[in-house]
């Protein structure tokens, strides 16, 4: 399965009488439904570890482009309209500035590696909390509320997995609880922010900004009215799109069918 394709409902199954194992690429398995597939005795494995590295980078990368104003810069260096550069065009500073994870799995825990190394001050919140030894080799302090996180925070970035708990976590109400200073980064799943408060917020200057490498539907519709925003960045779910990553996806997935037709354990099985 990539990018959610081929679609595994009912009717594929019942279509593949000897169907023994499903390799999904990446992390997310919300376009599975498990208990459907344990009913036709079908395994599922995903490839969870590779992915993690490139995606962090990609929440970091998301965060400078957005602090920076780095899309915005580029389309005034190279416009035709430009006679000059204004001196009072301004970012936002990183270094020093609070950042808030919403969700501390392997992801949440490397963008937190790479923060410590922008001395930022790391909050985060997640189902479990870290061991203490963890959390103080990043200096990293845990919110049991994820509104404490949202309330000190000057990049909230998410990157949990999306489950009927996680689904449009962050709505209207979390949002008014962010900073108007504050900018939302989400790597994870389009679904985990109501988009419709998301749009409204960007245009009240609830919030400073957005950097999204996912969205709902993907691509947008062409006049979605988060393409016609300023302080908005969009990437087209590229976090683990790297030449590498991709390979090693690729060799984890082919394993885990060998492993699934062999009778085998299969490597990564999602349980």
């Amino acid at each position: 399965v990539w990018y959610h394709k081929p679609a595994i409902n009912e009717e594929l199954l019942q279509s593949l009488p000897n169907l023994k194992v499903v390799a999904s690429a990446g992390v997310g398995i919300d376009h599975l439904d498990l208990k459907l597939l344990s009913s036709y005795g079908v395994k599922v494995s995903n490839t969870p570890f590779i992915v993690s590295t490139d995606t962090a980078d990609m929440g970091m990368a998301l965060l400078l482009a957005s602090s920076r104003r780095l899309v915005e810069g580029h389309e005034m260096a190279v416009s035709p309209d430009t006679e000059y550069f204004p001196a009072d065009w301004l970012g936002t500073e990183v270094s020093g500035a609070t950042l808030g994870i919403v969700g501390m799995g392997k992801i949440g825990y490397k963008v937190a590696e790479r923060a410590k190394a922008f001395e930022m001050k790391i909050l985060y919140h997640s189902r479990n909390q870290r061991k203490k030894e963890e959390e103080s080799a990043v200096g990293a302090v845990y919110c049991k509320k994820i509104d404490d996180l949202l309330q000190q925070s000057d990049f909230v970035l998410l990157a949990v997995t999306l489950t009927p708990q996680t689904h449009k976590l962050i709505g209207k109400r979390e949002l008014e609880l962010m900073k108007p200073t504050a900018t939302l980064i989400n790597i994870s799943r389009g679904l985990v922010v109501d988009q419709d408060a998301l749009v409204e917020a960007l245009q009240n200057k609830v919030i400073r900004a957005a950097a999204l490498d996912v969205t709902y539907p993907e691509p947008l519709p062409r006049d979605h009215p988060l393409l016609k925003l300023k302080n908005v960045i969009i990437t087209p779910h590229i976090g683990s799109a790297t030449k590498k990553t991709r390979w090693v996806m690729m060799e984890e997935m082919a394993e885990s069918i060998e492993a699934g037709l062999a009778g085998l354990p299969v490597p990564r099985e999602v349980l």
